[in-house]
């Protein structure tokens, strides 16, 4: 009794720990956009390479975060990745510095790049490790969920974090001006390097470093079409507020032709997404142990596929009031489009993919679960990937137009959830 007790214990501890690094992953990618609006000001190219550095990071960095945990475990894998990040923050500090004069932007993204091996290596440890704490199954997937409303929640109160510190970007912001934010950066992945040094961790692929691998994460069919199917995820969460955003701000009428303040405006809807995407996951964790992941998958790919077909064919004439923000009114409330608020409550459904997917390509891999979760860190990506493919047929068939490419990414997800996602190969031996 006391030996259950105390693994209990260490459960808990594991848990919130997890649950604190999904926060971090989430307050150092949503850092890139701000930074990114600092150096737009003298590098037109620059608004959105920060945020690319950042996925492009997962690609190089996913497989052998995956081997990593095998390797050296999960703790210290954990471990690395936040010195990685602190690393990653002091390079992004020093591009503030004038003596590096035009070769800053460059230092910058060295260091955005250098953050993203972290987020990576981060998400490769608390996705596989939530949902081996769960013990898999509808349990893991709430697990799972539970971190990732720390993790939404972290995206929603960055922003904010970065307005009270620096105020309106303008032309003169330099990223000498965001050295606070950089300092607490810093600051917070060496506290947490310091408190996950004491803290006890799991370690269930410890028994695997001498285990001969026959085969892999690859051998199984609803792991393979899971993988594809977090590629497609990640650039629906990313491309459907992204595409909002263009479409609120641009005041032509090829936009919504919001005349006045349409880029803030804009900006304040397309963050509803996000918060909402944090009031998913808290109800997606709340019902996991009951209601089964496919279940759940189903019902929110088929919901968000009706909602993204009706803001195509819904008329820019037809409007709805939405709160918003603009320099002259502040808060309020504001008649856009009520395509914009359909594709806003996309967010309750995107808000449970990720986990879902997750979980059930997961399901049955055993020792092949580590290298998986390498794998899916790669499939990040997507999220640098199909929001320029939608970009560009943005420009083609209009904003409205370019969502089809949205749903056909959600009709994936709707077929792996109802067909794709069976493990078909249950003969391969996984312990």
């Amino acid at each position: 009794m006391i030996k259950d007790m105390t693994k209990k214990q260490t459960n808990v501890v594991a848990i919130v720990t997890m649950c604190f690094i999904f926060a971090m992953i989430s307050f150092v990618t949503n850092m890139a956009a701000p930074f990114g609006n600092i150096w737009k000001g003298n590098y037109s190219w620059a608004g959105m390479m920060g945020n690319m550095m950042n996925f492009a990071a997962y690609l190089f960095m996913g497989i052998p975060a995956g081997k990593m945990l095998v390797k050296v475990g999960y703790k210290k894998t954990t471990l690395i990745a936040l010195a990685v990040g602190f690393i990653g923050m002091t390079i992004q500090w020093l591009s503030s510095r004038a003596f590096l004069g035009g070769s800053a932007i460059y230092v910058y993204l060295l260091g955005a790049f250098i953050c993203g091996f972290c987020v990576c290596m981060l998400n490769t440890v608390v996705n596989p490790m939530l949902n081996i704490l769960g013990g898999g199954g509808n349990r893991g997937n709430q697990y799972i969920q539970i971190g990732g409303t720390m993790n939404s929640l972290a995206g929603t109160l960055t922003p904010l974090l970065v307005g009270l510190l620096i105020g309106t970007v303008s032309a003169e912001t330099r990223m000498s001006d965001v050295a606070p934010l950089l300092f607490i950066a810093m600051g917070v992945f060496a506290v947490a390097f310091i408190i996950i040094s004491f803290v006890s961790i799991p370690e269930p692929a410890a028994e695997r470093k001498n285990v001969k691998y026959e085969h892999s994460a690859w051998s199984f069919r609803h792991c393979v079409l899971g993988i594809v199917g977090i590629f497609f995820y990640v650039g629906i969460e990313v491309g459907i507020p992204a595409q909002l955003n263009f479409y609120l701000s641009d005041p032509s009428e090829r936009g919504a032709g919001i005349l006045l303040n349409g880029a803030a405006i804009g900006g304040a809807i397309a963050a509803v997404y996000w918060l909402l995407m944090m009031v998913g996951r808290i109800c997606s964790s709340a019902i996991s142990g009951k209601v089964s992941t496919r279940t759940q998958l189903i019902a929110v790919s088929s919901l968000a596929i009706a909602l993204v077909v009706i803001a195509i064919f819904l008329p820019k004439t037809v409007t709805v009031s939405m709160p918003g923000y603009s320099a002259g009114e502040g808060f309020a409330m504001f008649q856009v489009p009520a395509s914009a608020l359909l594709l806003v409550l996309c967010g309750l459904c995107t808000s449970l993919m990720w986990g879902g997917i997750f979980n059930l390509s997961t399901e049955g891999l055993g020792k092949y679960t580590e290298q998986a979760s390498g794998i899916f860190m790669m499939m990040v990506v997507g999220g640098g990937i199909m929001p320029l493919i939608q970009e560009f047929l943005a420009g083609k068939v209009g904003y409205m137009g370019s969502y089809w490419l949205v749903v056909a990414m959600l009709a994936y997800i709707l077929y792996y959830a109802l067909i794709g996602c069976r493990n078909v190969n249950k003969d391969i031996p996984t312990e």
